[in-house]
């Protein structure tokens, strides 16, 4: 159980929305949203407050009389409920859901408490709004996403629920859930901000974990396949350059090898003294994908929890517009709706997971070409060369996914579009940024469990199984109960699906 106060962590968030943890809400956050309701109800008054008694956007020069302003709201959530293209993952949906919560929570945004708890109730009952992908342009925050956030909380719209796509209202019915009445400006509060595109950032940085870690297995099972020497991710190499995600990356690469009777020392062979070949038969050192993966991967490790400090603050902030505050008895008008902050970081983590998911391609390359790693079959095709194809049709899938995720890298953060009569005539592209980005670290999971299902087969031509290291011993295992070795050519997309599942999922 998670209760909503003060500071809800990465770590908190992410439990609620991967382990299905509940959400409560103290006294301490209903009375900040209900003296922030009071306060507002109170001070607008007879005062001109944008989104209370003002029309939206280029329009708000239009005074909105006082028997229309409820209806307003209304008007704003239903003729934005404007989105396309795929719904978004039930989780993504619910990350939303939190990331929205957690911001109104702060008592900025002079929502009425009524919305806090019905928000909550949608999280503990697994009720996800559907959400398209397409609409935001990131800068009023996401309108159109989080409208579809809204329209469910008045009661209209549709939502997934026990994997069925039915109508709200009809699932209000079945769970006994009652709709917010709008008071003041629960229509805009909800949704003028980045919850949308920081919900799935914060989903991103969950797999991109995920990513790192099943990519530097990888890259040891790999070295240990080639019996490497271990300088290149010794201790002493990579004190040498200041970096801390490399050194961190280093010492998670020995303590996954420390157990593996593969790994050399290079003192042991080529410092002997005893080798007088002309044209030494053993490499020197590796190429660059197994011998880099400090230097490579550690950008990556620094990029991925500096992405996840940015969600974090972005998360706990107010990205409403106007901001409430109750303290200093004013209404602030400003843009805390813009999604730059995450476009940004979105964009920084599509780039280092396609560098990572080159490294794997590379890595795979490696392995299937014989004339480079001088060990393997072919395509490591462990049946009749010429009559079985191994692991060669798969390469083309994996090569394919690569290069759209290099496409796919260009950044949208500098891609702003006026629009909004020109009222938006600088957008983050932010929403755009996020699901990209999940597209990308979902390419990536799929050609990491097609490099990984070709380590699998390598170890078993070599006859290693029983010398990797542990670690590499105990993701083997698990990867060889879910597709066996084989000679014959198998339908393999079947087994790509399934090792990606639990490449995801474990």
């Amino acid at each position: 159980m998670n209760t909503i106060n003060e500071y809800l962590s990465l770590a908190e968030f992410e439990s609620i929305i991967f382990g299905n943890n509940k959400v409560t809400i103290s006294d301490l956050v209903l009375n900040r949203v209900n003296e922030s309701f009071e306060f507002l109800k109170e001070f607008s008054g007879n005062k001109v407050i944008y989104g209370v008694n003002t029309g939206f956007g280029p329009m708000a020069q239009y005074r909105i009389k006082e028997s229309d302003q409820i209806q307003l709201q209304y008007n704003l959530i239903r003729s934005h409920s404007s989105g396309t293209g795929k719904p978004l993952s039930a989780v993504c949906a619910k990350a939303a859901i939190l990331a929205r919560l957690n911001t109104l929570s702060l008592g900025n945004s002079g929502v009425h408490p009524s919305v806090i708890h019905l928000m909550a109730e949608l999280i503990n009952r697994d009720i996800t709004p559907l959400i398209f992908e397409h609409g935001g342009v990131g800068a009023s925050g996401d309108l159109v996403q989080l409208s579809h956030l809204a329209l469910v909380l008045i009661g209209e719209g549709e939502v997934f629920y026990k994997g069925d796509r039915r109508p709200t209202q009809e699932v209000f019915e079945i769970e006994g859930l009652k709709p917010i009445q709008v008071e003041i400006r629960e229509g805009l509060a909800l949704i003028n901000g980045t919850s949308v595109m920081t919900g799935i950032g914060v989903v991103n940085v969950h797999h991109a974990n995920k990513l790192l870690d099943w990519s530097l297995k990888c890259s040891c099972a790999i070295n240990e396949l080639v019996q490497a020497y271990d300088d290149h991710f010794s201790e002493e190499l990579n004190q040498t350059k200041r970096h801390k995600g490399q050194q961190e990356v280093a010492a998670r690469m020995r303590q996954n090898l420390s157990d593996s009777a593969l790994i050399r020392k290079r003192e042991d062979h080529l410092y002997s003294g005893e080798n007088t070949e002309e044209i030494f038969k053993e490499k020197v050192q590796e190429y660059y994908s197994l011998r880099c993966v400090p230097q490579i991967l550690g950008p990556v490790l620094e990029t991925i929890n500096n992405v996840a400090s940015i969600l974090e603050d972005e998360f706990n902030s107010a990205n409403d517009n106007p901001i409430i505050d109750v303290k200093n008895k004013h209404v602030y008008h400003g843009g805390n709706f813009h999604g730059d902050y995450i476009s940004l970081e979105m964009d920084k983590l599509k780039i280092v997971i396609t560098k990572l998911t080159m490294l794997a391609e590379r890595q795979l390359n490696y392995l299937l070409n014989s004339k480079i790693n001088e060990i393997l079959p072919p395509f490591v095709n462990l049946g009749t060369l010429g009559f079985n194809f191994g692991m060669q049709g798969v390469q083309f899938t994996a090569t394919s996914t690569t290069a759209e995720s290099q496409m796919l890298s260009n950044p949208m953060y500098v891609h702003s579009i006026p629009n909004n009569n020109d009222n938006q005539d600088i957008v983050s592209m932010g929403t755009n940024a996020a699901v990209i980005t999940s597209k990308v670290i979902e390419n990536s999971f799929e050609v990491l469990a097609i490099e990984i299902i070709t380590i699998v087969q390598a170890i078993d031509y070599l006859e290693q199984k029983d010398q990797i290291s542990s670690v590499t011993k105990k993701w083997y295992n698990d990867i060889r109960n879910i597709i066996p070795t084989f000679k014959e050519d198998q339908v393999m997309y079947p087994f790509v699906q399934k090792v990606k599942d639990y490449l995801i999922n474990s």
